[in-house]
């Protein structure tokens, strides 16, 4: 493709009048790369029409036909906006259909009688008349550019205010006209097919199967411009120098001696893979991901050994003051028979295992103080991330602005779907921890509707005359006027009346720090009964005696969060039981928490999260530092994903700066990536 033309900006291009150019630039367009690559949302098949539908239908249709008459009439202090389309080919009372806006006053100015429509809606039957309620529309005129807009397989672009479906399809088609005037490069994304072509056909396909095979084409080159930016990264940690971590593991070895139970072979897999990696002078990149209560803070503990032997120090980063101080009070617990220094530093606490004057902290703990922080280590050599995915990318790469660079292990909250986690952390070599401990029980999850609360109380009775705790989560603090969900401080109230005389505690993030704590402790120690909360309790925390998860409007959480607050519970040899309470009946809702009935495998749930809610909801739209994928679907595509590292190797094998014309487009994407921060290695 020809780079530096299309990076021409919309002024620049003679073919474009002046109020197209301002046309395009209302849709924040400026190059003309960035037109090209203006993707339809949809298409309408406008070599035929749909019949007029004589019954409600769930799928959308596209219909051609006259406007009969126009009508406005005011319902419930709302102008709704009446349009009688009659089917060219039928005029029959079935070949009609109603067309409704709600509160568009400038529809009438807009529409006449007579004008001829294409509309996209759903059908759906209302007192014998078929309605589709506002359905998106085009006016057919007569421009001599019927070859268009009509008789074939026709985009439709996002929009916004000001811009007109037609105009902006004739800009585009003028567009691609002119990409083809151009000479074509010697180098193409596909074996069949040019970019160019790809360009053209997905704008203006000439089938089906061939806008399927230029998306193939334009997917491929997103995903390979996604790889070239995490193998650059991989390649530069690479040249990076860093000191090598050299420990005999007699520290390590201590340390899993005198843990009550025997550690997994996937745990003493992923030591094995860190300790080798911090024994080289390359800084150590990697991530450390596995199941809900796979153990994954003791592989990370066992690293900061090798850290501390080797005379160096270790910090671990949490991303709440909550779980930093449960992870110093556990690894004060785990290494106090090894004399560790341990500290502890957050925005409000600062805290040390032993006396300043025994020496300098060995392994350091907090929050995203740590960050600004800098003069406590004076021979860092390994940073522990924890619950990577809370922390923006600018945050956690502060860590790694040191001569020498220390070793980095970020560890996940929930496994990561294997193609997302070759986007969003694919400078990263990767550990999986995919054993549970053999003691664990599995959860029995049910779902049942928001009215069974009654049974459900006598059920957590039951469970705490047995000895064991309760955590009852909500998606809120306080109630919304604009949100009908039920909030933790109104309904911690009714718990306290119906679960009377037992002990209800409140837990949410607006809480003073030391308030936090306060209830913590007195949930930890066996003092309260039963924890009201929020989310603030899906991360890290762990009361093994806690055994019943009830949580309310569960249909409002991602799976993978479901799945995460539901491993707060099963800690212990003790059964434990999670409650899923909804309002919801579709089938879409129920068959979402159905999942979680069906399984307890992170990797399961979180391939099903991803097809449900996409990789930008999973990870944090601010923290995930992906690219919008326009036409690459992780779910889809796995296959040209893997071929794109492929691909991406090779080309940095032969252009490491991408510097040949047909390079250079990644060099744009890569820069693209790296603003938003793909991952830490920079």
């Amino acid at each position: 493709m020809n780079v530096d033309v299309l990076d021409q900006t919309v002024e620049q291009l003679a073919w474009l009048a002046e109020p197209q150019r301002k046309l395009v630039q209302r849709l924040g367009i400026t190059t003309w790369r960035q037109l090209l690559e203006h993707y339809p949302r949809r298409y309408e098949d406008r070599t035929r029409f749909a019949s007029f539908p004589t019954d409600s239908s769930e799928e959308s249709i596209c219909l051609r036909g006259t406007i009969l008459r126009i009508s406005a009439q005011y319902f419930g202090g709302r102008k709704i906006v009446e349009v009688t389309l009659e089917d060219l080919l039928n005029t029959a009372l079935s070949g009609r259909v109603i067309c409704r806006w709600f509160n568009q006053h400038y529809l009438q100015r807009m529409l006449a009688e007579g004008q001829e429509l294409i509309v996209f809606g759903r059908p759906k039957k209302y007192r014998n008349r078929i309605c589709l309620d506002h359905p998106e529309f085009e006016i057919i005129e007569e421009e001599g550019e019927e070859n268009i807009h009509m008789g074939r397989i026709t985009p439709i672009y996002p929009l916004t205010e000001g811009v007109r479906q037609r105009a902006l399809r004739a800009i585009l088609f003028r567009g691609i006209e002119e990409l083809r005037i151009l000479p074509p490069t010697s180098v193409t994304s596909s074996d069949t097919m040019s970019e160019e072509e790809a360009l053209s056909q997905i704008h203006f396909p000439d089938s089906w199967p061939a806008r399927e095979a230029a998306r193939k084409v334009l997917a491929l080159a997103e995903f390979v411009a996604m790889r070239i930016v995490a193998e650059q990264r991989k390649r530069s940690i690479a040249a990076l120098k860093g000191d090598r971590h050299v420990a005999s593991g007699e520290l390590t070895e201590r340390f899993l001696a005198v843990l009550p139970f025997r550690t997994t072979s996937a745990q003493e897999r992923a030591i094995r893979e860190i300790r080798g990696d911090m024994a080289r002078e390359v800084p150590m990149s990697r991530l450390l991901q596995g199941d809900v209560g796979a153990g994954k803070t003791l592989v990370a503990a066992a690293a900061m050994l090798f850290a501390v032997e080797a005379g160096y120090q270790a910090a671990l980063m949490a991303p709440t003051q909550v779980l930093a101080e449960q992870h110093f009070r556990n690894f004060r617990h785990w290494l106090s028979p090894l004399d560790i220094r341990i500290a502890l530093r957050t925005g409000t606490r600062q805290e040390a295992s032993h006396i300043e004057l025994q020496g300098i902290s060995q392994i350091v703990i907090g929050t995203h103080a740590l960050l600004y922080d800098v003069d406590q280590f004076l021979r860092l050599g390994l940073v522990v991330i924890d619950e990577q995915h809370k922390f923006g990318v600018l945050q956690r790469s502060r860590l790694l602005e040191r001569k020498p660079v220390p070793d980095l292990l970020v560890m996940s909250a929930t496994p990561i779907p294997r193609t997302l986690a070759m986007t969003a952390y694919g400078d990263l070599e990767v550990s999986i921890l995919d054993e549970k401990p053999a003691n664990r029980r599995a959860i029995i999850t049910r779902v049942r509707p928001s009215g069974k609360i009654p049974e459900a109380a006598s059920f957590i009775r039951e469970r705490v005359a047995a000895g064991r705790q309760v955590y009852i989560i909500y998606p809120v603090i306080e109630e919304s006027e604009t949100l009908s969900l039920k909030a933790a401080t109104t309904e911690y109230q009714k718990w306290e009346k119906l679960l009377t005389p037992l002990r209800c505690g409140l837990l949410h993030g607006r809480l003073a720090a030391e308030e936090k704590e306060r209830v913590m402790k007195k949930f930890r120690i066996g003092q309260i009964d039963i924890l009201v909360s929020t989310t603030v309790i899906e991360v890290g925390i762990d009361v093994p005696n806690a055994t019943v998860m009830l949580i309310e409007n569960s249909e409002r959480f991602g799976l993978a969060q479901l799945h995460q607050l539901r491993g707060r519970i099963g800690r212990s040899q003790h059964q434990s039981y999670c409650i899923l309470l909804t309002d919801r009946e579709d089938p879409e809702a129920l068959d979402k928490l159905g999942i979680l009935e069906r399984s307890e495998n992170g990797f399961e749930i979180a391939e099903a999260d991803l097809r449900i809610r996409g990789p930008g909801d999973m990870l944090g739209t601010a923290q995930s530092g992906l690219p919008p994928l326009r036409l690459a679907s992780l779910i889809e595509d796995e296959a040209l994903l893997f071929r794109a590292k492929d691909v991406a190797q090779t080309i940095l094998d032969q252009d490491p700066l991408l510097q040949q014309p047909q390079n250079q487009r990644f060099t744009r994407f890569a820069v693209q990536i790296d603003e938003n921060g793909t991952s830490l290695a920079n």
